[in-house]
């Protein structure tokens, strides 16, 4: 049996270091990781250290004091004196980011639902809030009563831990999603050329008559499609994480954060990635060998991608946390626990819950595959 496994893996494996396109989804789409890490950080730094300028042009109908320029310079504003039909032309025309009317002492702000107009709220708020304890400090004194006994009669101090930083969890787990895809986009080819591309070229027949079992056959296949996303998710993971240290080491955003995963957070990684190959390789040779033809099987599996990255898309916007029914379910669970294995909390029964899972599961994709291929009606798929 070993050596009809070894022959039959070794075969699968030189095709597919031959076939150009194997070798381009295999090495070329975790390329992409870095570019997902760098990007999605260099953007996320363009919008908190937003520069004062690009949102604090506010026009104003009302004249202003000297105490509200003064408050005006303090907070860096641009400000705009005009009047409300000429600021609102001027606001249409995105000259202004933002203008605020006046009657009486109702002020309004004015703008539309944007990032601009959001920041220059702010900025506007402040300005409000500034001038709003000018003016209360000023009546107290008038008044002769204690500012200082009425502005602070009550006092506030934040004691708040931030024990995760919001730009790394996203980052992290936005790419460990695109390490997901990028194995089972890896799969997809190698399984497809291996059962249907087969069928359609007539080898299997051929392969069929020699004197090994349907159980090497499909197990020498397994190992070769499972091989090639392994190698794919372990480019994804070192990429992941070269990518993530630059990022550390680049962006004010992960200040006081460390990115760079423990010794052993990298091995459970590699656990839970080698997982998953498994499973997803299973899959879709399962699906395709069910194929009568390459093109049939290659859309027969593009479902596959996006059922295998929706449910972590979902774990991650709904910030699921990993518990024992959720390590069961397949897909699902390898987000949950790779998530806490880079935040270095994760729990070893999680890990052997998720394993233990997914071996099932193979176990009985491989078996149903084999008693197809004992089977004579492989070769003619209705």
């Amino acid at each position: 049996m070993k050596n009809n496994v070894f022959n039959i893996l070794k075969k699968e494996l030189r095709e597919t270091f031959r076939d150009k396109k194997s070798l381009t989804m295999m090495l070329i789409i975790p390329i992409m990781i870095p570019l997902l890490v760098i990007g999605i950080s260099a953007l996320f730094e363009s919008e908190i250290n937003k520069p004062v300028t690009e949102y604090n042009k506010i026009g104003f109908d009302y004249e202003l004091n000297d105490v509200e320029k003064k408050i005006i310079k303090d907070l860096e504003i641009d400000p705009v004196n005009k009047s409300r039909k000429s600021l609102q032309k001027e606001y249409e025309e995105e000259k202004i980011d933002l203008y605020i009317t006046k009657d009486n002492n109702q002020y309004v702000i004015h703008g539309t639902n944007n990032d601009t107009t959001a920041y220059a709220t702010t900025l506007a708020e402040g300005y409000f809030s500034a001038y709003k304890e000018y003016l209360q400090k000023e009546y107290l004194e008038k008044g002769d009563i204690p500012v200082d006994d009425i502005m602070n009669i009550i006092t506030l101090k934040k004691d708040i831990v931030e024990k995760e930083n919001f730009y790394a969890n996203y980052i992290t787990s936005y790419a460990f999603l695109f390490i997901i895809m990028a194995i089972t986009i890896s799969a997809t080819y190698p399984a497809t050329d291996a059962t249907a591309g087969e069928r359609e070229r007539g080898t299997l027949e051929t392969l069929l008559t020699f004197p090994i079992k349907s159980r090497d056959i499909i197990v020498g296949k397994f190992l070769s499609v499972s091989f090639s996303s392994i190698v794919t998710g372990m480019i994804s993971l070192i990429l992941m994480v070269i990518s993530l240290i630059v990022a550390n080491q680049s962006f004010d955003i992960y200040k006081d954060v460390n990115l760079m995963l423990s010794p052993a957070s990298f091995v459970f990684a590699t656990i839970v990635i080698g997982a998953y190959s498994f499973l997803i390789s299973g899959l879709c040779i399962a699906i395709a060998s069910k194929s009568k033809s390459f093109k049939e099987a290659q859309s027969a599996l593009t479902p596959l991608t996006f059922i295998s990255f929706f449910p972590s898309f979902i774990a991650f916007m709904m910030e699921l946390k990993i518990g024992v029914v959720s390590s069961l379910i397949p897909f699902l669970n390898f987000t949950l626990l790779f998530t806490d294995i880079v935040n270095g909390n994760f729990n070893l029964l999680y890990v052997l819950l998720v394993v233990l899972s997914t071996a099932i599961t193979i176990f009985l994709v491989l078996k149903i595959i084999i008693s197809q291929y004992k089977s004579e009606k492989v070769l003619f798929v209705n």
